[in-house]
């Protein structure tokens, strides 16, 4: 949590919507500050604390008409606060302040509808330009009776109560998801409730980064930090950020754990100790790592024993390092997100993320992680604002685990050997068709089956593999990237020819979600 004296701040209540944190992304666009916090964990006092300038209330997938279904402290409506409620959110201000929310035939309402306007308002400055808005539904419950001092300000099928508010009070509702591409003037009706609640759009990465070395040099002292440097676009903006704030108090670890692309490791040690002077071990883990993976084949375990031989190795450093008393990762905050409950107990797993949750108290080392809350796409900004090279900004996201997620089933060295050949080759065609910057990131994974082919006269049974490449935001929604089958055929013909082992090319078309990026 920044400095609350700092930046303008918003509240997010998040009543479990799986489209929560696209409500911060509207936000961040706007350059405003906002924080993210399940519903249970707000309390009056921690409104206070926080002293946000709004407040939005989230979706979610309870009924307000449920016994025990989630609720905002009933004192938040009486602090003077800008409020926008969603969908649930709606809901649960209509209940709390007297309006009445029904179940039943009739009250639901899924997938694209269209409002028709209604009185005018100032948070609909910008809509119903043409007579009506497409939005997008997702509800089971309506409102059937407002609460006192709303007024309708819009109108739909399934919700004669699609746009609510209370202006006098800065109370504001809808019924529909403006935060997905769905409603595509949505972001506008974000604009216009920041401008009511009298956001300035002060939260810009130069004072991110101001705020950021302040942070990290209160927090460290004169103490000294190592780092965890993979050589991608997070760990490398946290090291060169920390190295402005503290310069010699940090030294970096790459570790090489087998996994890495490509040429990618003499890639890493050669930019950051050219031109950065930073203090950098580049510890050589490639028999450790693949040793401890040898035979296995579940993706969590393959996964969890990659943090743990992580959290070894900066150990065994660390102890090297007098006067290391912190750890620095470049913990995002998706990663977060993923890895926490908005009930604040243990979630559906989708994937554990190596470098969130903290460390070991065997370990002796205290977490330093200035990317917390920022989203990938925020901290290229931040990277630019730092000056890093546009071909390190620029790199599309590679994972902590590196090729172990590429490689489904058993990881063996000549799998890894193939799968690195493979996406230098693909890699090597995106970039040759001009395509690399338009795509949010882009892989091989090599798949745990063999497949009978034929090349010249001879049968060949051997490894096939998936194409990956998909555009995205921020990495919580992802859609294939629209590959011409030319680029794909000679993209396959290529991999074919060039990498021996793979006699097969497949290309994923599944967004996210329903599957994840990553293959593990």
């Amino acid at each position: 949590m920044t400095d609350a004296h700092t930046h303008d701040r918003l509240l997010i209540i998040d009543f479990g919507s799986q489209v929560t944190q696209l409500i911060a992304r509207r936000l961040r666009e706007l350059n405003v500050y906002c924080e993210i916090h399940p519903y249970q964990s707000v309390t009056a006092q921690f409104v206070r604390e926080m002293a946000p300038r709004a407040v939005i209330f989230s979706g979610g997938p309870d009924s307000v008409t449920r016994d025990g279904s989630p609720r905002a402290p009933q004192e938040i409506f009486e602090m003077g606060l800008p409020i926008l409620g969603i969908c649930y959110g709606q809901q649960v201000m209509m209940t709390q302040l007297g309006g009445k929310v029904v179940t039943g035939e009739g009250t639901a309402e899924f997938g694209r509808a269209y409002v028709e306007p209604g009185a005018p308002l100032p948070l609909l400055e910008g809509w119903f330009a043409e007579g009506r808005e497409q939005v997008w539904m997702s509800h089971g419950d309506h409102v059937a009776e407002l609460a006192p001092g709303f007024q309708v300000y819009g109108t739909s099928p399934g919700a004669p109560f699609a746009i609510t508010g209370d202006p006098a009070r800065n109370f504001y509702a809808v019924q529909f998801h403006p935060e997905v591409h769905h409603t595509p003037n949505g972001a506008k009706l974000y604009e216009n409730f920041v401008r009511l609640a009298g956001f300035s759009g002060d939260w810009t990465m130069g004072a991110y980064r101001e705020e950021a070395i302040r942070k990290i040099r209160h927090q460290v002292g004169d103490k000294r930090v190592i780092c965890g440097l993979s050589g991608g676009v997070d760990s490398s903006v946290a090291a060169v950020l920390i190295h402005e704030a503290i310069g010699d108090q940090l030294t970096c670890v790459f570790v090489d754990h087998g996994l890495l692309r490509q040429g990618e490791a003499e890639e890493v040690v050669t930019m950051f100790r050219d031109n950065y002077n930073m203090s950098l071990i580049h510890a050589d883990e490639q028999e450790l790592f693949l040793g401890a993976l040898d035979g296995q084949s579940d993706p969590e375990t393959k996964r969890k024993i990659i943090g743990k031989l992580f959290i070894d190795v900066f150990q065994k450093h660390a102890n090297e390092i007098d006067g290391a008393e912190f750890l620095a990762q470049g913990t995002l905050y998706p990663d977060v997100i993923e890895s926490v409950s908005f009930s604040g107990g243990p979630s559906v797993t989708i994937k554990s993320h190596h470098n969130v949750g903290g460390l070991p108290e065997k370990m002796g080392l205290k977490l330093v992680e200035p990317l917390r809350e920022l989203f990938k796409d925020e901290v290229r900004a931040l990277g630019r604002e730092l000056g890093l090279p546009q071909s390190f900004i620029g790199r599309h996201p590679f994972p902590g685990p590196g090729l172990a997620i590429r490689c489904p089933g058993e990881i063996t060295r000549e799998k890894l050997d193939i799968l690195r050949k493979a996406d230098a080759v693909y890699i090597d065609q995106i970039r040759k068709h001009g395509l690399y910057d338009e795509i949010w990131q882009a892989f091989v994974a090599i798949l745990p089956v063999r497949t009978v082919g034929v090349m010249g006269d001879g049968r060949t049974y051997d490894y096939a593999c998936a194409l990956r490449a998909v555009t995205s935001v921020d990495g919580m929604t992802a859609d294939y990237y629209p590959f011409s089958h030319e680029f794909l055929g000679e993209t396959a013909t290529r991999i074919i020819n060039e990498v021996r082992g793979i006699n097969r090319v497949t290309y994923d078309i599944t967004s996210k979600p329903p599957g994840t990026i990553e293959w593990e």
